[in-house]
């Protein structure tokens, strides 16, 4: 009787410490959804945090329950090292850049890695994308640019690296927005790093006898995105809180969640912090 009495409160005891489990978010069985932490670069521009705060609240809308933070790699608070002390558990980083570069490939690897408290994969940048694509031609009609019409060429001025993949994700979303405008031509023009300036990329299209306007290929206003408009005008307005990026937002959490199931699947041994 006494060996019965005893199994049975174990057993309890291992039932009671699985419905902490469950109900905390850790654990088998937790139907809590990882953290989404959306990682913004951050701006002295005021603009920058009150366009990141709506992008965030549109993503809200869109996914009801689902726990979303946000993070700045620098210049902002909170600061995404701060945000990722305060979380224990699961968590994906979306990282609110254009293209793939230095801060995707080390800053925040790194800051991930200094929070070991949580389990944290990082998802692709948003671009490229053919949200992305639609997001820049809607912001293009909105400045009353015929983006279309015969004659015009768009210039799309981005930040800008010295990493080659960030060159290479950027031509492809000028592709992807040459195709959406039925192929009107489309170069990059860059606020920093290599490749051709917003000037340059401007003066590259009138030599072919077109007139340049300018796309912002920025997530929210700043220091580049103020520059490049001041160069060739008028200028469409960042990306913002557009809905198309609110919904890119969310496709890059489930991708990353997606390649996590299958890599669990399979049984690979994957490193927990995954780009």
């Amino acid at each position: 009787m006494t060996e019965i009495t005893t199994q049975l409160s174990t057993q309890l005891s291992r039932v009671r410490l699985h419905s902490r489990r469950a109900v905390s978010g850790g654990g088998t069985g937790s139907t809590a959804p990882p953290t989404l932490v959306a990682v913004a670069h951050g701006s002295r521009d005021p603009r920058a945090l009150e366009t990141v705060t709506a992008l965030l609240d549109r993503v809200r809308a869109l996914r009801p329950g689902l726990p979303v933070r946000l993070g700045h790699i620098e210049l902002n608070e909170p600061l995404l090292s701060d945000t990722l002390a305060g979380l224990d558990g699961d968590a994906v980083l979306v990282p609110l850049l254009l293209s793939r570069g230095y801060h995707t490939k080390s800053d925040i690897p790194a800051m991930a890695g200094a929070a070991p408290q949580v389990s944290a994969r990082i998802a692709a940048p948003l671009g490229p994308h053919s949200l992305l694509a639609e997001a820049l031609h809607e912001r293009l009609t909105e400045a009353g640019t015929r983006p279309e019409a015969p004659g015009t060429g768009i210039v799309l001025a981005a930040a800008g690296s010295r990493d080659p993949d960030s060159a290479t994700d950027t031509e492809r979303t000028a592709r992807l927005l040459s195709v959406r405008l039925g192929g009107v031509p489309v170069v990059p023009g860059y606020a920093a790093g290599a490749g051709a300036t917003v000037e340059e990329a401007a003066a590259a299209l009138r030599t072919r006898g077109l007139r340049p306007v300018l796309a912002s290929y920025f997530t929210a206003p700043g220091r580049f995105a103020t520059a490049s408009a001041a160069v060739l005008g008028p200028a469409a307005a960042p990306l913002g809180d557009h809905p198309a990026l609110a919904r890119l937002v969310l496709h890059r959490y489930d991708q990353s969640l997606r390649a996590r199931t299958a890599s669990d699947r399979e049984g690979a041994g994957a490193a927990t912090v995954a780009v």
